[in-house]
């Protein structure tokens, strides 16, 4: 059996400060002895209920098709390849920028499929996949991914959710991403407060946008 203290982590394809979350997480298993296990979670779902700027309904206009892909990729492998195809997603949309253009006719429906054809493929999944991007049939399966994390924690949060021996929480949110050992005392960090009962939240506004390199 592993030595290694299993992380359950939710993360939404679009979110940024999900995707630098998972990378610190990826750079603490390199120096602490714990694996990441990856769930979804849903933005558009979070919010389907809440007011919500218009802005921000407008950036989660098409937030379901990622979420619908990378479920039906666990339903056909099994949740050990969305580590894998997260990665992959998010490497498209928050490194390189696939999603964004200042062309008045940019299509962001068809850029995500693209992404998501891609990002299927690099993983070595089936790249037909991208097809649940725009059906309904692997909603159940997003929503009930989404309602275990979201669970644990309560509705004031967002993406990323961890737990951790029992204990779930929303973040840690950090920009950049630490690396090394930084990122492992910040993972000791986590565990102490996370550790003592009674703790709820350590909190302050955030005044840097999502560092990615």
């Amino acid at each position: 059996m592993s030595d290694r203290t299993p992380v359950d982590f939710w993360f939404d394809p679009f979110c940024p400060w999900a995707w630098m979350t998972s990378r610190w997480l990826l750079q603490v298993q390199q120096v602490r002895p714990v694996e990441p296990r990856w769930h979804i979670m849903s933005l558009a779902v979070l919010n389907e209920d809440k007011d919500i700027p218009e802005d921000y309904r407008r950036v989660l206009a098409h937030a379901m098709l990622p979420v619908r892909v990378v479920q039906a990729a666990a339903e056909k492998y099994g949740d050990q390849v969305l580590g894998g195809l997260y990665t992959e997603i998010g490497t498209r949309i928050h490194l390189q920028g696939r999603l964004k253009s200042e062309e008045a006719d940019f299509d962001e429906a068809a850029a995500i499929r693209a992404v998501l054809a891609e990002s299927l493929e690099a993983a070595g999944l089936d790249r037909d996949l991208v097809a649940a991007a725009d059906s309904a049939e692997y909603d159940a399966g997003v929503r009930r991914s989404h309602r275990d994390g979201i669970e644990r924690v309560g509705q004031e949060v967002g993406t990323p959710v961890i737990s951790v021996g029992g204990v779930a929480f929303f973040g840690p949110v950090v920009s950049p991403a630490p690396k090394g050992e930084e990122a492992g005392r910040l993972w000791d960090g986590v565990l102490l407060v996370a550790g003592t009962d009674g703790f709820f939240e350590l909190k302050r506004s955030r005044t840097r946008d999502p560092i990615f390199t």
